[in-house]
């Protein structure tokens, strides 16, 4: 199970423009805004860092935004070749951001549409809390432990310790994190998958 943004899209510089602007907009502090957004849906994150605001009404705004801005998307290194390799039944994304967001991404970084995903509306609560992964497992048919997480973010690590599952650490949050993570990679292109039947085997490069 990936996460998308920081996982298989560079999306992240993206992101902070988006969160720096709209806490302008609201006299906040934007790195505040940009540290606390990693992992977490719009909503709860503006819920945690402005709870006099209407959460619903400014999420709407930021995902309006999300949706349309797309510029300079791309898929990280490894993630084309990675996914077009998996078999699209052994595979989902769980993400923070919305559906629609996250079908305008993977569109726009040239990356396959995932059979299963488990978007911010889908579930009632967000990471870390282990629902999106522990209902992505569900959909693959398959028990925590023999399910993996690919993360780039420590409330997504969380989430998935939470839900019983190993988590590869992908990109400088979770270097060194192996209180969260069972192996570390800069980026998917030093993962390698095998499948040996219907299990697929994970090799670190």
């Amino acid at each position: 199970m990936f996460d998308l943004d920081g996982v298989l899209v560079d999306s992240l510089g993206v992101i902070e423009r988006i969160l720096r602007e709209w806490a302008a907009e609201h006299g906040l502090n934007g790195d505040e805004a940009v540290a606390l957004s990693h992992g977490r849906r719009d909503i709860d994150l503006i819920r945690l860092l402005a709870p006099h605001l209407d959460a619903e009404a400014e999420t709407a705004r930021i995902v309006a935004t999300e949706e349309r801005d797309t510029a300079g998307l791309r898929g990280l290194p490894g993630a084309a070749d990675l996914l077009a390799a998996l078999p699209s039944t052994l595979w989902a994304v769980v993400t923070s951001g919305t559906r629609a967001v996250a079908a305008a991404r993977l569109r726009a970084a040239g990356l396959p549409a995932p059979t299963h995903l488990l978007a911010a509306e889908d579930v009632p609560v967000g990471k870390p809390d282990p629902t999106g992964y522990q209902w992505a497992a569900r959909l693959l048919g398959r028990g925590a432990r023999h399910c993996l997480v690919v993360e780039d973010a420590e409330a997504g690590a969380r989430a998935a310790g939470a839900a019983g599952m190993d988590c590869v650490g992908v990109g400088p949050a979770l270097e060194g994190r192996r209180d969260l993570t069972v192996a570390h990679v800069p980026d998917l292109s030093h993962l390698r998958f095998s499948l040996e039947g219907d299990v697929l085997v994970v090799g670190v490069l």
